[in-house]
């Protein structure tokens, strides 16, 4: 199947077969894909929390406007933006960029410090709206690998932020829920299954510039 063809395939699943389970190895092709994400200066303000309790799951239902494919989904991942992220942040990454690239400092240092006070220069408020559009570039990356992968999945705006984070217990490891994305298989009674997909037409979506 072409990559037209598995975007073709895939939809927001409204109900999965709780009878099923991703393997592991899909899991870590997810870990992997999600790593890989582009993201602004590569600082990857953000982290992946896969859940697959089933008690946590059911208990997050009500935290997510009652959609059942959170309790229902093989996997649940739960993409979280840091709170904190200021020139401790842009250390570290220059620290890897070092240490993986053997980088002189005379080369890294301008825009690290460049990096180091547009950062501290931006509000609470600024950090994480830039976060979170973030996390938005990796729940795309990730739709689209479920896609290739054969993998079903629903993409969520629709929860509770700050009950995700009290359950998770996620402020304790400095981070916000952002975005949720059940995964698992479509059920067969999804009514959602085999409906055409409904999309402008190519001339309104697409300008090009000749």
């Amino acid at each position: 199947m072409s990559s037209i063809e598995s975007l073709q395939w895939r939809y927001a699943v409204k109900k999965f077969d709780n009878t099923r389970s991703i393997s592991e190895d899909q899991i870590a092709i997810l870990k992997e894909a999600f790593n890989l994400t582009a993201t602004s200066y590569g600082l990857q303000p953000i982290k992946l929390v896969i859940i697959k309790n089933k008690e946590i799951q059911k208990s997050l239902v009500e935290h997510s406007w009652n959609q059942e494919q959170v309790a229902q989904a093989s996997h649940l991942l739960v993409i979280c933006t840091q709170n904190i992220v200021d020139k401790d942040s842009v250390e570290h990454y220059f620290k890897m960029v070092k240490e993986i690239r053997n980088t002189p400092d005379e080369i890294l240092d301008p825009f690290k410090n460049y990096l180091s006070d547009s950062i501290s220069q931006k509000t609470k408020e600024e950090i994480k709206t830039w976060a979170k559009n973030q996390a938005y570039l990796a729940l795309g990356n990730l739709l689209t690998i479920c896609a290739l992968e054969k993998i079903d999945s629903c993409p969520m705006e629709g929860f509770i932020p700050e009950k995700y984070d009290e359950t998770l217990k996620l402020q304790a490891q400095n981070l916000s829920a952002a975005l949720v994305l059940p995964v698992g298989y479509r059920a067969e009674d999804d009514f959602m299954k085999d409906l055409k997909k409904v999309r402008k037409s190519m001339s309104e979506m697409v300008l090009e510039i000749h």
